[in-house]
């Protein structure tokens, strides 16, 4: 069994993380990865900041401290064991599991890797689950040709989920959020408008914007319940809320309107599907990246050596401007 040395990072409490040292020892069914790159995903940040939500089928590990933090990265396979079949050394990967990827190497099982498809440039397979997690989410929203698309949250995801809804054909596709920073990068990836919550009235907007009816599709990305709560009340009747935020406590909503109105409720979190599903689906969600139809590199706006981990996340936990915070092995 080969055995690895890496530097990973251990979250021992609220914003008090550190490298350490781990020794990986690759078992029958085990995967080593050599890291490229590694993102700072918006749950990283929480967990940073103490927000750990109770247990569910997506933890390997308790969440609670100290956590062995990290789950955005790819990289270059080092070593498998005498049970892996569908991996071998020297494939390239995207993660897709709590692995600890906050490291120069982390070991993953089989079904936790995804090949990278398409000849990606490893710094966008990289942060291929959540590039592929927010694509998944634009390409099952429900847009449909000549519909007004709202996207609560200019971060990473809502970035991306904005620009596949204008390739799929919406009329309108407008990016709500609370800092001039992102909109300005929404309005320069292609929104047709933005609407800054700290200036603007966004249920007003939208209302005059649409006589009264609302929108078509709203895709909830920024994860707080002031932006959940907006959302309900600008879709029109019998329209489509996109859930994509992932929310860590517990939030007061209007569901009543949910009813009422017969809104059609979708949940796009490729992650938390089957990783068959994901097997399955991530190619095609990678595609329109591979093809030059949706930008993501503008969206990289921040590196560190992973040597500076401290540094990348207390910039995450105090600059809102920032979109997605890497660092390099």
């Amino acid at each position: 069994m080969k055995t690895f040395t890496t530097r990973a990072a251990r979250l021992n409490g609220i914003r008090d993380i550190e490298l350490i040292e781990r020794e990986l020892v690759c078992g029958d069914d085990d995967i080593v990865v050599k890291n490229h790159m590694m993102g700072i995903c918006g749950s990283d940040k929480s967990f940073y900041r103490g927000f750990l939500p109770p247990k569910t089928a997506e933890f390997r590990q308790d969440p609670s401290f100290p956590f062995l933090l990290g789950h955005e990265s790819g990289g270059e396979v080092v070593a498998i064991g005498d049970r892996v079949a569908d991996f071998k050394v020297g494939d390239k990967v995207i993660a897709f599991g709590w692995n600890n990827n906050f490291a120069d190497y982390f070991m993953a099982k089989s079904f936790q890797l995804q090949p990278v498809p398409h000849d990606l440039d490893m710094d966008i397979a990289s942060l291929g689950e959540p590039i592929s997690c927010a694509m998944y989410s634009g390409l099952n929203s429900g847009v449909q040709l000549g519909d007004t698309v709202v996207v609560m949250g200019g971060g990473f995801a809502g970035q991306i989920i904005a620009q596949c809804a204008k390739k799929k054909g919406a009329r309108r596709v407008i990016v709500v959020d609370v800092l001039e920073g992102k909109l300005k990068i929404a309005r320069a990836l292609g929104a047709d408008l933005t609407i800054d919550t700290t200036a603007q009235d966004p249920i007003a907007y939208i209302k005059d914007l649409t006589d009264g009816v609302g929108a078509d599709v709203v895709v909830e990305a920024a994860g707080t319940a002031e932006s959940f709560n907006i959302a309900s009340e600008i879709i029109r009747h019998n329209g489509k809320f996109v859930f994509y935020s992932w929310v860590t406590t517990p939030v007061t909503l209007n569901i009543s309107r949910w009813h009422d109105d017969g809104i059609e409720f979708i949940n796009t979190c490729l992650v938390h599907h089957t990783w068959q599903q994901r097997y399955v689906w991530t190619p095609e969600t990678l595609r329109p990246i591979a093809q030059g139809l949706v930008d993501v590199k503008p969206l990289i706006t921040h590196e560190f050596p992973l040597s500076e981990i401290k540094a990348g996340f207390a910039l995450a936990d105090t600059d809102e401007t920032a979109i997605k915070i890497v660092f390099r092995p």
